[in-house]
């Protein structure tokens, strides 16, 4: 494979930390009082939820979420945070990789009818995909020098 600048598995290795670099901007700016406290994302999403076109999707919420918001708050604003920094560090990276993959999927399914979040959730799901099954872990990683995967 030729490449400019640098090497493939350096390029494979931007999309991975451009992706947790993505991730972590996702945490950052998540407003985490209201989030912990008032409880408005969870909120926004059993909203979203409720009128969804698949009554599945209302049926997981009601049965998953629904019962454990704060718990489920915290889940999700750290998960976010531990895949930007697995991901930016190349850190247990093959499963911060199908982690974020399978995040990204809860997203879009719930957020089926907003075309702005279709597109991020199915951009990051493909950067995800190559990150993967191209070995991003190989260069630029605590994995690699740790002699993980």
């Amino acid at each position: 494979m030729d490449t400019v600048w640098l090497s493939g598995a350096e390029w494979v290795a931007v999309l991975r930390i451009g992706l947790g670099l993505w991730w972590l901007e996702s945490w950052r700016h998540k407003d985490k009082k209201g989030w912990f406290e008032r409880g408005t994302g969870i909120a926004w999403a059993a909203d979203v939820a409720g009128k969804h076109k698949w009554g599945f999707v209302k049926t997981g919420f009601t049965k998953v979420v629904e019962p454990r918001p704060k718990a489920m708050a915290y889940i999700v604003v750290y998960a976010e945070l531990a895949l930007g920094l697995g991901l930016i560090l190349g850190f247990l990276t093959p499963i911060a990789l199908i982690g974020g993959l399978l995040l990204n999927l809860l997203y879009l399914v719930l957020m089926i009818h907003d075309w702005a979040e279709q597109g991020q959730n199915a951009m990051m799901g493909l950067i995800s995909f190559v990150a993967l099954f191209g070995m991003s872990w190989q260069t630029w990683s605590l994995d690699n020098a740790i002699g993980l995967f």
